[in-house]
């Protein structure tokens, strides 16, 4: 690839809010990759994970996604586990304080982090470390000397502290170490390039930069990625809404999730999870608007993609095969009852207003015993939001619309 080509590709599926920003932080990655040809030597290029649960779902692999495109171009790529960020708890996006862990919780959590990431990732171009290594050896004053690169302000201006604020929750003190010591991950490993999701923009385009150019270094390009909507096609993924997909599970599962998603939501997944270039994926936006792709067949070729990426093409065929087999060659009825989904209903609600459960309890029993599915996806929990419209399975025979 050509530098233009290289910068098409690594920029894209970024989202900065605010067009001057993409556009200086475009300007940025290309310069710094011609300083990189110029000079001979790879860019150093990291992401941080806080292991502040044991599993990952298709979400978190999207940062993941991009340090693969800087491997394949040949730059030296980080795989930070936040042992010490961990702690604190980022509280970017959250609404309240995150709940403090202990050094045992966190390092049980970091075990399988970094093999999980290596679906992805390129184990022999990877470089695991984590943030205690220079963290730990920070000192009070060091501290301060950190602290009074900024002020009070700036904290309090970021969206989730100002709506605490308006609504009189509380904001600790310690949740505003978490953006330094952010920072201080980019100063002590000379970092050129940071990647995060839209919610560490502030982590990573002020926190890291300023420090980074306070302590003599030429400040970091920030490759902001977008945030990969759950399989509701609206929310972030998450496991508390339970719209995510598990990159532990197995191709077959995780082709049926991707196929449940709307179709709105196709070309995020296009652009956020797959490897295919920005050329590929306009191609195939425009066969679908043209009417010449059908949108089901897209999907499928996402879902292949993705299933792909994660258990290999044997797998990713066998999924799609046994998709064909279940859904296009109608082993499913054509006729069935149909149900018009209302806002706010559980798929617990739906179960019981459908009269396919009896009760509450002969409803969790149905879950619990894996025997409800919707359009092929085993549904794990009844007390959250109904995922999506489709094809309401339970048990062998008993099926139904939902709209």
């Amino acid at each position: 690839m050509n530098i233009d080509q290289q910068v098409e590709l690594l920029m894209q599926g970024t989202e900065y809010g605010d067009e001057d920003l993409k556009k200086a932080m475009t300007a940025e990655l290309r310069e710094r990759l011609l300083l990189a040809q110029k000079e001979g030597r790879p860019m150093r290029v990291y992401c941080g994970y806080d292991p502040t649960s044991t599993d990952l779902h298709l979400g978190h692999t999207i940062t993941m996604r991009k340090l693969r495109q800087f491997q394949e171009l040949g730059h030296e790529v980080t795989f930070l586990i936040g042992s010490y960020t961990a702690l604190v708890g980022d509280p970017s996006d959250k609404n309240k304080a995150r709940p403090i862990l202990t050094q045992e919780q966190v390092e049980t959590n970091a075990k399988t982090y970094a093999d999980q990431a290596f679906r992805v990732l390129d184990k022999a171009q990877t470089k695991i470390r984590a943030n205690g290594e220079w963290l730990s050896e920070l000192n009070l004053v060091d501290l301060i000397r950190l602290g009074q690169n900024f002020t009070v302000q700036q904290f309090l201006a970021r969206e989730n502290f100002a709506n605490r604020l308006e609504k009189g929750e509380p904001i600790f003190l310690h949740e505003t170490f978490y953006a330094l010591m952010q920072g201080y991950d980019a100063v002590a490993m000379q970092t050129d390039v940071q990647v995060g999701g839209t919610d560490q923009l502030f982590n990573i385009i002020v926190a890291g930069r300023k420090l980074q150019e306070a302590l003599g270094q030429k400040p970091l390009v920030g490759i902001i990625t977008g945030i990969l909507p759950g399989t509701d096609g609206v929310q972030r993924m998450s496991k508390s809404t339970g719209n995510v997909i598990p990159i532990n599970t197995n191709a077959a599962d995780m082709y049926g999730k991707v196929m449940s998603i709307p179709d709105s939501a196709m070309g995020l997944y296009f652009r956020l999870a797959t490897r295919f270039l920005p050329a590929e994926i306009d191609a195939i936006e425009k066969a679908v608007m043209a009417g010449t792709t059908h949108p089901r067949d897209a999907k499928m070729k996402l879902a292949r993609e993705i299933a792909a990426i994660f258990y290999g093409d044997a797998d990713a065929d066998a999924a799609q095969e046994t998709f064909i087999h279940t859904f296009q060659q109608k082993e499913i009825p054509e006729e069935m009852p149909e149900y018009a989904l209302q806002s706010g209903e559980t798929v617990m609600d739906v179960l019981i207003n459908a009269k396919l459960a009896e009760s509450k309890s002969k409803a969790r029993s149905l879950i619990d015993q894996k025997g409800v599915r919707l359009d092929g996806e085993t549904l794990e929990r009844a007390d959250v939001p109904f995922p999506h419209p489709g094809v309401l399975q339970v048990g062998k025979r008993r099926f139904l619309r939902v709209k």
